[in-house]
């Protein structure tokens, strides 16, 4: 038996799967994801958390250069995110419409009729 809120995600996402893979909300989660790990980096950098590489960054990395990296960065994790999300929420829908059918099939008439007739004949030698 589905839960109510099961039969609620079936719905929902029957009318609104193939929009929530072009959907721009998912993209801005992601993009912002992809901004604090730029962010962190950056953090990194400027505490001078490791001397050597902050002594690299500083005489052979262009600032402008860091901050084009971590913009792919973000972009790329808005991608991934995206892209994930539907996934799992693809698969979780398949997985509920196969329980469906699974419950469905078990409970049909002709199933339930054919389970009796081998019942009798077992019984009636």
């Amino acid at each position: 038996m589905l839960t109510d809120k099961e039969e609620k995600f079936i719905q929902y996402w029957a009318e609104n799967g193939e929009k929530q893979k072009h959907g721009a909300r998912s993209l801005l989660k992601g993009f912002s994801l992809g901004m604090s790990i730029g962010a962190a980096i950056i953090l990194l950098i400027a505490a001078g958390w490791y001397e050597r590489a902050d002594m690299e960054a500083h005489s052979k990395l262009n600032p402008f250069f860091l901050l084009f990296i971590i913009l792919i960065l973000a972009i790329f994790m808005a991608f991934l995110y995206r892209n994930y999300r539907w996934e799992m929420n693809q698969q979780y829908y398949l997985e509920l419409l196969a329980k469906q059918k699974r419950i469905n099939k078990n409970n049909s008439p002709n199933n339930q009729n054919s389970t009796n007739n081998l019942n009798t004949i077992e019984n009636n030698p």
